[in-house]
């Protein structure tokens, strides 16, 4: 079954930036920069945690003065969109960050939400944050971090002229390819189809093919219809995963990666092993990753773990 692309996902006309404080100066710029190239509008969105002012018993208009210092402290970004034409909003609101983002997500039509990792705790950068996780795992749409290693260069061009797309799960492949070819044909952009067969499973993926054919395959992955306005290439090399991905994002100067970010295992989750999370540690560029939920939205068939999603909104 041939995949099914919502057409915002590549042209968003509604962009939310789901904002710390103080924000994530690298995660807004882009995000000042893709609303500026689509013409879309900016909806900063903040949590902020309401228990301590419940427990204390504080009352409802302590909690309106959190509220307004809170938005008081975004104003700068909204007049900053402002001023260069992007109709801007900021959005406030009390709870747990990953929740608001989520609800949001569903009652309003975003089509994409942008947002930073960092790297806390004595673990470093293989922690991109239980919050980024959250929302990774859950959205409905798709979701792009700026990790901690991003270079501030890769963005400041509003128009991305290579995009990186993994293809190395069967299961999510036509959907992150489709997915990877309508933004390089709305970026103007090179779209790079790589995948990577690990070496324990080479006998498994590969049968009796070759590297070389099964390259050859790959742009099959890509509708007909955009092959006429995206340069293809393909990549397959057998090695990990994570390093490949990273390798290649950085030989071919990629300005965005694009992947699948699916289901892991509680050891993945609880040790950052997973492909996803290394690569948002540690790549060079934007990271826009597919859910689970948003890849079976799409066609995609793959089992869902739902212990682990809950695991993951409550990591620490």
């Amino acid at each position: 079954m041939a995949a099914v692309i919502k057409p915002g996902w590549s042209k968003p006309s509604a962009i939310l930036f789901a904002s710390e404080c103080p924000p994530n100066e690298k995660a807004f710029a882009f995000a000042l920069a893709e609303a500026a190239a689509f013409n879309a509008d900016l909806i900063i969105l903040h949590a902020y945690d309401s228990s301590d002012i419940a427990t204390s018993g504080a009352s409802a208009i302590c909690a309106g003065k959190d509220a307004t210092a809170q938005k008081h402290r975004l104003e700068p970004l909204a007049e900053r969109a402002m001023d260069i034409g992007i109709r801007c909003k900021i959005v406030i609101r009390p709870g747990l960050a990953a929740d608001q983002i989520l609800s949001f997500l569903r009652e309003g039509k975003i089509d994409r939400v942008v947002m930073g990792a960092h790297s806390p705790g004595p673990v470093g950068k293989l922690l991109v944050g239980s919050v980024a996780e959250a929302v990774l795992r859950n959205a409905n749409v798709p979701v792009c971090i700026v990790g901690p290693n991003v270079v501030e260069g890769t963005y400041r061009n509003p128009v991305t002229r290579r995009i990186l797309c993994d293809v190395s799960k069967r299961e999510a492949s036509r959907v992150v390819a489709h997915f990877g070819a309508d933004l390089a044909a709305e970026y103007k952009a090179n779209l790079v189809l790589q995948q990577v067969i690990p070496l324990q499973e080479r006998a498994r993926f590969m049968g009796d093919l070759t590297i070389q054919e099964i390259a050859a395959e790959l742009p099959s992955l890509v509708p007909a219809r955009l092959h006429r306005k995206v340069r293809i290439q393909t990549r397959v090399t057998l090695g990990d995963p994570t390093e490949e991905l990273l390798y290649q994002g950085r030989a071919q100067q990629a300005n965005l990666i694009v992947m699948g970010a699916h289901g892991a295992s509680h050891f993945a989750a609880i040790t950052r092993a997973g492909t996803v999370y290394k690569v948002l540690a540690f790549a060079h560029c934007p990271v826009i990753a597919l859910s689970p939920i948003a890849l079976a939205d799409c066609g995609a068939k793959e089992e869902r773990i739902s212990s682990e999603v809950n695991y993951l909104a409550g990591v620490v």
